[in-house]
């Protein structure tokens, strides 16, 4: 299944541990459901690491691009809840990109996804985003994959200083491109398969290897949900 629209923002992140039930409780009490509500987001997921790390990885989708630079969404990063400025400034080694979503193909919504960020030049970006249209949909057509999608982030707009962002208190990282990989396959083979990726020449282009992680499914909540 591709990605429900043409826009994404995509959040990894560690939590304290004194902000560990907090978080939980409103990520899915408060946060997830004010994310989805804001026009244009369509669907919001959270995972936890099952190989690798940041713990956690978030990803919203909208409908198209222009929605994670909307004036609806940054009126709500600047206006953050008490719940909200209470539980971010427990995060830890946060990344957040605003992204297009460059290329996505599957059959479905896997229970496990894998982030590979990673950096591409300016002399390469063309040439890799060209040979990477066609890379998603083979890779998504392999054993015990559900989807594959190209992220790329929006650089100027990810790095938009916002209350959220100074209530975190620690500086962000913008991960420029982002592979996300689905799978419905059990977790230590699709660890094997993800490990295996990046041995390929998948990220040829790329300044370096690409950081990676595997993530499992923890919640889901889809605009209707927001009602």
């Amino acid at each position: 299944m591709a990605l429900v629209g043409t826009g994404a923002v995509a959040i990894w992140h560690d939590i304290a541990p004194e902000g560990r039930a907090a978080f939980y409780a409103w990520h899915g009490r408060e946060h997830m459901p004010e994310r989805v509500g804001i026009p244009g987001f369509l669907r919001g997921r959270r995972y936890v690491a099952v190989h690798g790390d940041p713990e956690f990885f978030n990803l919203y989708e909208t409908a198209t691009a222009d929605v994670v630079k909307s004036a609806e969404y940054l009126a709500r990063l600047n206006a953050p809840t008490p719940w909200t400025v209470s539980t971010v400034r427990h995060f830890r080694g946060v990344a957040r990109s605003l992204c297009e979503v460059a290329a996505s193909a599957g059959e479905g919504q896997g229970g496990l996804v894998a982030t590979f960020r990673y950096d591409v030049d300016d002399a390469h970006a063309a040439a890799h985003r060209a040979r990477m249209d066609g890379a998603v949909a083979r890779l998504a057509s392999s054993d015990g994959i559900a989807g594959c999608h190209l992220l790329i982030a929006d650089a100027a707009a990810s790095a938009v200083e916002t209350a959220e962002k100074r209530a975190r208190g620690e500086a962000t990282e913008v991960p420029r491109w982002i592979l996300l990989v689905e799978s419905w396959d059990d977790a230590a083979s699709f660890v094997a398969w993800c490990e295996r990726l990046v041995a390929s020449d998948a990220f040829a282009e790329s300044k370096v290897r690409p950081s990676w992680a595997a993530y499992q499914l923890q919640n889901s909540r889809d605009r209707l949900g927001a009602r």
